[in-house]
């Protein structure tokens, strides 16, 4: 009755759940690859379903590939298992998914374990992209509202200020709703259309949060949507986490184990009941769910799901990273049990090669200065005990690696040291960069713009160094500087986006209006713009203060 179809080389996405009945395509399937500067790493895209671990934001795993591999499921079915070694918490995730026989709703097993030997904090969030043309219901009468105004508050559901916010293109702004769905022993969400088809996600108990998420109507939310799906429709979000909220954590103690269902699959609500009353499409969706997959059966088939998670893989699909396999050599093979999620030893990389070395011979392999490092370690509290292994090591790229993991920890005057350390080894542009930071983070404004422009000198080729001594000479009203820094820069550097940007708001600093009237009339785009970003309209602003901000350049969120 359905067929999923999943992207194990890009995060694991659910890219399209399509319903044979009919043929109809359940999820928000983005027919563009628009990669865009949402994630944690300044790799994510729209569309489909994604899963983020770990820390607050969409996952550095979203654009990554991750280990899957088949093997029977519950039932005899065939099952799909994903999974990867999160390096931030020190945890293993995996994700289980099968089409049970003769069901209507696709099953999705998540487990994470911790395998650090400190407690931790854990965030799940489970996002779903939906058409946007639907109304969103949820077991709750109030919400968490956030919009980009840096605002929360508790509002009623779902109307708010005479609009019903349940229908996302009602929305005037950008806006997270995070159901308050305390209390509810079978969370759901749902997105249905004008006759009342769509989707339901459901999950068993711990898998609490529900959220909505909408772009709005306003110039800046529809540019967005559009920007991520050129030429497209535009899109909502319904989402499913650990928490209430997005801005919570929960402690997850060290070795513990946790798991849940979710169930993603079509839902018809009788057309006047799902666009009625808010509390009678709530009550009539509740039973319907209740009655098509009782919870009961619910927590017996995650029961099954728990017991075969750690059956071993019988056709490897995708090889993931390396990291798992390093922490293992790491740690030694009591780590975790990988039976179920093996980190073979064929997936150790470029990237793991150097911390292989270090671990078997006590030292890094010899690196060129002027080459970036190839990779770095830490997270889930694994900084001191890499920073004891590269102790013995006198190469700059060790000391430069002892900085980074004292930096990373809080621990300035170690990272300080560390840098100097390594300088007087060998000149390199990323030790000078970590004492630039240093002086940032410190409000040393003038020795971070020295040490970030000494960084990039050493490193030309390098945009992301020069758009950070840009910044930094700004801060230091080094305006002029900037200009020079910029303009001296090879032509690949110094026509990325975020450079042209940045040489608006140097030229505008200079006290050269016109230059900066120029760059932005002949267009300017930047690719890596962050979510939230309102640089493009501001410098419009400040450059045409007495004409409106054209539409390409308006991405405020409210």
């Amino acid at each position: 009755m359905l067929r999923a179809t999943f992207v194990p080389e890009l995060g694991g996405r659910l890219w399209s759940l399509v319903d044979l009945r009919d043929g109809r395509e359940l999820l928000y399937r983005n027919p563009v690859w628009q990669p865009a500067n949402l994630a944690l790493r300044n790799a994510w895209f729209a569309g489909g379903v994604e899963w983020n671990i770990g820390t607050r934001g969409h996952s550095p795993t979203t654009c990554s590939p991750l280990h899957a591999a088949l093997l029977t499921g519950p039932g005899g079915v065939p099952m799909l298992r994903m999974w990867e070694y999160e390096r931030l918490r020190g945890a293993v995730f995996q994700v289980d998914a099968w089409l049970p026989a003769g069901a209507d709703a696709l099953r999705v097993h998540v487990r994470i374990r911790a395998t650090a030997p400190e407690p931790t904090f854990m965030y799940w969030w489970s996002n779903t992209a939906v058409p946007e043309d639907v109304r969103v219901l949820a077991p709750a009468d109030r919400a968490f509202c956030t919009s980009y105004d840096g605002t929360i508050r508790a509002r009623p559901v779902p109307v708010q200020d005479g609009v019903d916010t349940s229908y996302p293109l009602r929305n005037e702004h950008a806006a997270d709703y995070f159901f308050d769905t305390s209390g509810v022993s079978r969370p759901w969400i749902i997105a249905v259309d004008d006759q009342g088809g769509g989707l339901a996600q459901t999950s068993t108990a711990r898998l609490t949060g529900r959220k909505l998420f909408v772009w709005g109507t306003s110039t800046g939310g529809r540019h967005w949507a559009d920007w991520l799906s050129p030429g497209n429709d535009g899109y909502a979000e319904i989402q499913a986490g650990l928490a209430a909220t997005q801005y919570e954590h929960l402690p997850m103690p060290a070795g513990a184990s946790w798991s849940w269902l979710e169930t993603y699959g079509p839902v018809t609500v009788d057309r006047e009941v799902a666009h009625g009353d808010w509390t009678a499409a709530v009550s009539h969706v509740d039973g319907q769910l209740a009655a098509a997959v009782p919870a009961a059966q619910l927590d017996a088939e995650l029961a099954e799901a728990v017991r075969l998670a750690d059956a071993p893989p019988a056709e490897r699909v995708c090889a993931g990273s390396g990291w798992g396999a390093l922490e293992r050599h790491r740690r030694g093979a009591g780590w975790c049990d990988e039976t179920g999620t093996p980190f073979d030893e064929d997936t150790l990389g470029p990237e793991q090669q150097p911390w292989l070395a270090l671990l078997a011979d006590g030292a890094l392999p010899p690196a060129d200065p002027a080459t970036p490092p190839a990779s770095y370690v830490g997270g889930a509290g694994s900084e001191p005990d890499w920073a004891a292994r590269l102790g013995a090591d006198t190469g700059w790229l060790a000391a430069y690696h002892r900085g980074v993991l004292a930096h990373q920890r809080g621990d300035a005057d170690t990272a300080a040291r560390e840098y100097a350390a390594s300088l007087a080894a060998a000149e390199s542009a990323w030790a000078v960069r970590g004492q630039g930071l240093l002086a940032t983070a410190d409000g040393r404004v003038e020795a971070a713009a020295d040490l970030l422009e000494r960084a990039y000198r050493s490193a030309r080729w390098c945009r992301q160094l020069a758009a950070e001594a840009g910044e930094a000479l700004l801060a230091a009203d080094r305006a002029t500087g900037c200009l020079a820094l910029l303009d001296g820069a090879p032509a690949e550097v110094r026509e990325h986006g975020r450079i042209r940007l940045l040489t608006v708001r140097a030229a505008l600093a200079a006290g050269q209006p016109d230059r900066a009237r120029t760059i932005l009339s002949d267009g300017l785009e930047v690719a890596d713009l962050r979510e939230g970003e309102t640089s493009l309209d501001a410098l419009w602003t400040a450059a045409f203060p007495d004409r409106p901000i054209p539409p390409e350049y308006d991405f405020r969120m409210h």
